[in-house]
């Protein structure tokens, strides 16, 4: 760990992913908390602000992997940070007018430029980490999500409560500045930066981004083992988005109608604290256990607390299964975050963020479009929570039967290098 700290490049992008996400979530978490109070009766209005960070992906896919490959990724990365600043002033504008129409078109904005962020992102930290890091720096970024899980939603609550929902989008404005501000301040060689070569923008085109976007396509489907994470992407997001929403829902309108703020809070921070104990148990444990046989357990444990969840009738034994599933998802995080550097090559990296994002924000954007539709009033909490339950144990069911024999036959295509402890690109 005190590796990747010695890198002034890695830290000031870790820095800038940070403020990037405290621009996002503080802001996000005071909206949620505005639309529950100003408009009680409509619950479905906070699905589709959350539909309206998901949705995006799904407009811009076929071009965010093919940018990230093509163009210098560092420039990218840094322009989505003032574009963002520019947006969240616009929104800001938008809430005070108390106009919602414009308020979620600008939402939907906003999260269509953060696309382009992360797959520019990952190629750079790949390109200025060596692969015997790539473990190390997603747990590291584990870490950096368990702390937002921590304090975000109480961050949000806070910032709601003393300084409004335009004070809390102020503070995104800030974190977007300052993403913006570090990433352009980093000196990344050329060949990271733009590992295809020089390119300008005038070539990008519909023809080239075809032929890009259908590259990365078979890119995928010629490689099992990623083709088989990928697969369950659409599982996830069906998983994510109901989680979205359900903690609000469940503290709102169950478990505690009368003081939900205060028990969204403490459900981020159950969540924080066992995603922060996770990932300091995750390197250990995937190392003991083995990469997929710490997702597939991961998965099957899920699936049993989130059944138990639906029954539970008291706040704080509800948090308490929080935590646990916490600790248990984060080492699976960390086998994705981890697995996916190591079996694809720098120059696609791009391609295939362009192909896991959408199918996980498809799955988030049905579910979301499934409950802000129907519920509550013809699904009930329990319809939801077993739903997602078993969605979960498709998951499980899913890479129980693929990921081993991906896993071995991979092992027996390509044998590994000398001093190479990655996982083989292909075989």
């Amino acid at each position: 760990m005190k590796d990747l700290f010695r890198n002034p490049v890695f830290v000031r992008m870790f820095i800038a992913s940070f403020g990037s996400q405290m621009g996002t979530i503080i802001g996000n978490m005071a909206f949620a908390f505005y639309l529950l109070d100003h408009f009680s009766s409509q619950p479905g209005l906070t699905s589709l602000a959350e539909m309206m960070y998901s949705l995006p992906t799904l407009a811009v896919f076929f071009i965010v992997g093919v940018v990230a490959d093509r163009f210098d990724r560092q420039h990218i990365a840094e322009y989505t940070g003032w574009i963002r600043s520019g947006l969240t002033i616009l929104l800001i504008g938008s809430v005070l007018l108390k106009f919602l129409p414009l308020t979620f078109a600008i939402l939907f904005l906003r999260s269509a430029v953060s696309k382009f962020f992360g797959p520019a992102e990952m190629g750079l930290v790949q390109g200025v980490l060596g692969k015997e890091q790539y473990v190390l720096a997603s747990g590291l970024n584990q870490t950096v999500f368990g702390v937002f899980m921590l304090f975000g939603a109480s961050l949000g609550a806070v910032a709601y409560t003393h300084i409004g929902v335009i004070g809390a989008m102020i503070l995104d404005f800030c974190g977007f500045l300052l993403s913006a501000t570090l990433i352009r301040s980093c000196r990344i060689s050329l060949e990271v930066r733009q590992p295809s070569g020089p390119a300008h923008w005038r070539e990008l085109n519909v023809k080239s981004t075809y032929r890009d976007f259908r590259e990365g396509m078979l890119y995928v489907l010629r490689n099992k083992l990623l083709l088989s994470l990928i697969g369950g992407f659409l599982l996830f997001g069906f998983i994510n988005g109901g989680f979205a929403v359900l903690p609000m829902y469940t503290m709102k309108y169950h478990l505690a109608p009368n003081n939900y703020k205060y028990f969204v809070s403490m459900f981020s921070i159950f969540l924080g604290i066992g995603f922060l104990g996770g990932s300091a148990i995750g390197g250990t444990l995937i190392k003991a256990l083995k990469s997929h046989r710490v997702l597939i357990g991961g998965l099957l444990c899920t699936t049993i607390l989130t059944l138990v969840m639906s029954q539970v009738a008291n706040p704080w034994v509800f948090l308490s299964l929080v935590l646990v599933t916490g600790l248990v998802l984060a080492p699976v995080n960390i086998v994705i975050g981890g697995w996916l550097p190591e079996i694809v090559e720098p120059d696609k990296m791009g391609r295939v963020n362009a192909w896991t994002d959408p199918i996980l924000m498809l799955g988030q954007s049905v579910s979301l479009g499934f409950i802000s539709l129907f519920y509550p009033k013809l699904m009930s909490l329990d319809f939801i929570y077993i739903a997602l339950a078993i969605f979960m144990f498709a998951a499980f069911v899913y890479y129980l039967i693929a990921l081993p024999r991906m896993v071995q036959k991979n092992k027996a295509h390509v044998p590994e290098k000398p001093g190479d402890e990655s996982l083989p690109v292909a075989y």
